[in-house]
């Protein structure tokens, strides 16, 4: 029997200082980008959307990838296009640490859903009670 395991990543990363440089015009360029790296590294990109000032993903990664090594190479490679492209002028630097919670396949399409719905969700709520909600959702 060989090794399976089925595991989604719903991952929360923010520019540095959580600054809102990430403007609108320009996050479907970088999602885009995303999208080509993850698909580079042969994992799948279920979803992806934010707002100025931070990115929530859902993605499953190969088994022989660990996750600090996969989104060490995510924040660099990004970070070098959006300056290349100057699709943010006011982007310095993604911040240090990231925000990683396990969803079991069954939780897909509601993940799938709130990741697509950021921009109407902090219509209603601010990162820190959207963030303190996950962490209370996920046991933390």
């Amino acid at each position: 029997m060989g090794t399976y395991r089925q595991t989604l990543y719903h991952i929360i990363i923010e520019p540095y200082k959580r600054e809102k440089v990430l403007n609108d015009k320009n996050q479907n360029r970088l999602y885009a980008y995303i999208r080509s790296f993850v698909k580079n590294k042969n994992c799948v990109l279920y979803a992806i959307n934010g707002i100025e000032d931070h990115i929530h993903m859902l993605l499953s990664i190969r088994l022989d990838i660990s996750i600090s090594g996969f989104m060490k190479d995510l924040k660099v490679s990004s970070s070098k296009f959006i300056k290349q492209e100057k699709i943010f002028p006011h982007f310095k630097s993604w911040a240090i640490g990231y925000s990683v919670f396990t969803k079991d396949y069954s939780s897909l399409e509601t993940v799938k859903h709130y990741i697509d719905k950021q921009k109407e969700h902090h219509k209603k709520n601010n990162y820190y009670q959207e963030f303190g909600g996950l962490l209370k959702r996920n046991g933390l």
